[in-house]
């Protein structure tokens, strides 16, 4: 009788293992990339408009004086679910929130949603990808680029959340496969979107009069509300708001231009 090789098994086994630990770093990634997906197809993402909040203005306050505190808790959860999955229409949801809650309150809410969302999308892709990047950046240029990352991650990060050069989400994906720790990631990103969190949150304080005046005028025309209401966003960002963004970040960056000049040889 011939016996099969006894290392079978074990090779089974070893495929087997590695297959588990591969689901086990892939799966968060691969459900938020499965759950963004659905809110497309299902078109949830278009709720998150100007529009939307106008014509829902009514129904929200009579919701927020008879449940204030599940309000409060149902805009960071839908807020956070927004960052995690990607979902454009962070800047209407932060002025929701000064419109909701006043500018302090809502101010304080975003920044706490935005951070958890960021804090999602960081843990997923940190579980995803980082050993892997780590191994394939090893002895190449960008490894050099990597390192000086993260010798003063906290003070990039800062400046990529202060000024807006790349979109919220991308800046979102980067640091946990480069190795940024947790810490300095969720503090960087809490502590560098405030400006920007709070300058939304004072506009959206003042919504309510706006929508106000609008409808009034739509009324006044005979034309359906959804189709005169509207307001840009983009607006917000006056040429002295972003001169002081720029200031804050020029801030952020000078202790790595200290650091660098410190360490240059005389």
């Amino acid at each position: 009788m011939i016996s099969e090789p006894t290392d079978k098994p074990k090779a089974v086994r070893g495929v087997a293992d590695r297959s588990l630990a591969a689901l086990r770093r892939f799966w968060p990634l691969a459900a938020l990339v499965v759950a963004g997906v659905v809110v497309y197809l299902m078109g949830w993402h278009r709720y998150l408009s100007f529009r939307e909040l106008a014509e829902s203005r009514d129904a929200l306050h009579e919701m927020l004086s008879s449940h204030m505190v599940l309000t409060l808790a149902l805009y960071i959860v839908i807020y956070a679910a927004s960052v995690a999955l990607s979902v454009p229409g962070g800047a209407i949801l932060t002025l929701a929130g000064g419109f909701l809650f006043g500018w302090l309150w809502g101010g304080l809410a975003a920044v706490v949603a935005a951070t958890l969302g960021a804090v999602i999308v960081y843990l997923a892709t940190r579980s995803a990808f980082r050993n892997l990047l780590l191994d394939k950046l090893e002895d190449t240029p960008l490894d050099r680029f990597r390192k000086g990352f993260s010798e003063d991650a906290f003070n990039y990060l800062l400046f990529l959340r202060v000024v807006p050069v790349f979109p919220f989400w991308l800046v979102n994906l980067v640091p946990g496969p480069l190795g940024v720790s947790f810490r300095t990631y969720t503090l960087a990103t809490f502590i560098g979107i405030i400006p920007g969190t709070f300058a939304f949150s004072i506009a959206g304080a003042g919504l309510d009069s706006v929508i106000a005046a609008q409808s009034a005028r739509c009324a006044a025309e005979g034309s359906p509300k959804g189709e005169c209401l509207h307001f840009d966003a983009s607006a917000i960002f006056t040429p002295e708001l972003i001169a002081g963004f720029i200031a804050l970040g020029v801030l952020a960056l000078v202790p790595i231009v200290v650091k660098r000049y410190r360490k240059k040889p005389y």
